[in-house]
């Protein structure tokens, strides 16, 4: 490690880093840069690429990909946190599955991971750049467009970067990843609620409030609830049953996550003293949906760049399998039927999974199979599994009341409970994801899903700092 250190010193010397806060700041500061952070995210989202015609639809990104990105279509926020969610992935399955060795107890070996981590986010974004411009994203584009586009991404890309280490590094709370994902569901949530974009093919408004407001007015004023119908079940925009299912989905969401399995574990240390160690029902919480996600969308993404230049006319049999897109007269590829990136596509609510049944149970099946093996994967990686635990508890002095204070005897304890909870855990949240898109919840199943994981963190962290900020003395016992 010492070696590797050496040899990417310089590069890593050399990359802007946020240092943290002199001293530990207040919650109240730390909000105000959690918002000022905010703030230039949604700035950046609404500022168009410079030298990309705006009205150009080409190549339209899917909304469940916006979702997990954090991206905005056409403006600088166009990669959104792809880079950083793909590198992080990647370098923290190589890291925790022991491929590569890094000592995460020493600060050379957490430096070595950070640095590596944002390099990787930094080569992701450019690759990503790269397959957007030369897959065709902003339509036909000149040399020296395409490499003023491709700076803006890179530029705004570091930045997002640097955004995000500066909330994790304490200047602000959580992280961007998680916030900007959360804003970004709740936008678009606001949208779908109240957006008075319309009248639309059905008669209708885009935002549902306006769409309840204005059938109700034609009900009333002229007898004619025909509108009034309609917006109970609409197909390709906002209704009643959506609203409905997502306040459903949002309270099952709350109880799930409140669920709790204690662990009955006493303290050596301190006389036998008992306390409970609890396991969340959802074990990864919403975890395995973001790396399916993440998984889906780099294969979506590389998939449009390179439909274009090896299989425009869906001629070779072999990328037929992977890839085969129909081009719109607005210049928009849609998957056709056959390919992998067809059956990775969400079906549009129930009106697609009925109109193609294997589509809806082929994406189904895998979600749900990627989702369990991605859970199962996450907890060996990240130190969950029993085996990690059991050994942490030891190193702790704690041990079950009854048993003999063994790692073998504790993992085989705890492996009771875990990897059946991880299993499960992976199977709801890819349930909720699924039927979230089928019944239409506002945001998107894989957008409701995230929103609400992320803002209970949100909540217990905010507790947490609270109770730091009340009661200074237990700072300094956990060290912070």
């Amino acid at each position: 490690m010492s070696r590797a250190y050496e040899i990417l010193g310089p590069i890593l010397r050399a990359l802007p880093e946020v240092s943290k806060p002199a001293r530990r700041l207040s919650i109240r500061e730390r909000l105000v840069w959690t918002a000022l952070v905010l703030i230039t995210y949604l700035a950046m989202s609404q500022i168009p690429l410079y030298g990309i015609p705006w009205r150009e639809t080409q190549y339209q990104t899917f909304f469940f990909l916006q979702v997990i990105m954090a991206s905005r279509r056409g403006t600088l926020m166009e990669l959104g946190i792809g880079p950083i969610v793909t590198a992080g992935i990647i370098w923290e399955l190589l890291v925790g599955s022991k491929i590569i060795e890094i000592d995460l107890t020493t600060k050379e070996g957490r430096r070595l991971f950070a640095g590596v981590q944002k390099i990787l986010a930094i080569v992701f974004a450019g690759v990503e750049a790269a397959a957007y411009i030369l897959g065709g994203a902003y339509g036909t584009l000149s040399l020296t467009s395409q490499v003023v586009v491709f700076a803006q991404l890179m530029v705004a890309s570091f930045i997002v970067l640097l955004m995000d280490e500066m909330l994790q590094k304490g200047w602000g709370l959580g992280s961007g990843v998680s916030l900007f994902i959360a804003v970004g569901v709740a936008q678009q949530i606001f949208w779908e609620l109240f957006s008075p974009l319309g009248p639309m093919a059905d008669g209708l408004f885009y935002g549902l409030v306006p769409s309840i407001a204005y059938a109700l007015y034609t009900g009333i004023s002229e007898g004619n609830w025909t509108l009034a119908q309609r917006v109970v079940w609409r197909r390709g925009y906002p209704d009643v049953v959506g609203l409905i299912a997502t306040i459903a989905f949002i309270l099952m969401l709350a109880y799930f996550e409140s669920m709790r399995i204690d662990i009955p574990v006493a303290a050596s240390r301190y006389g036998g003293a008992r306390a409970r160690i609890p396991l969340k029902f959802l074990y990864v919480s919403n975890l395995p949906v973001i790396l399916v996600s993440a998984l889906y969308a780099d294969i979506h993404i590389f998939a449009q760049a390179l439909w274009p230049r090896l299989n425009p006319d869906n001629s070779n049999p072999w990328l037929n399998y992977i890839m085969m897109y129909n081009r719109t007269a607005e210049g928009q590829l849609v998957p056709m039927k056959g390919s992998l990136v067809y059956y990775i596509t969400p079906p549009r609510r129930i009106w697609g999974a009925m109109e193609d049944p294997v589509h809806f149970a082929v994406y189904a099946s895998l979600f749900l199979i990627f989702s369990i093996l991605f859970a199962a994967a996450w907890v060996i990686t990240s130190g969950m599994d029993p085996e990690s635990q059991a050994e942490q508890l030891v190193k702790a002095q704690l041990h079950i009341p009854g048993f003999r204070r063994s790692t073998k005897i504790l993992a085989s304890i705890l492996r009771r409970h875990v990897w059946p909870l991880t299993i499960l855990s992976g199977i709801i949240v890819g349930l909720i994801a699924v039927a979230g898109d089928l019944l239409g919840v506002l945001g998107s199943g894989i957008g409701i899903l995230l929103m609400i994981g992320i803002l209970i963190q949100y909540q217990a962290l905010l507790a947490r700092e609270q109770a730091l900020e009340m009661y200074p003395m237990l700072a300094k016992l956990i060290g912070e």
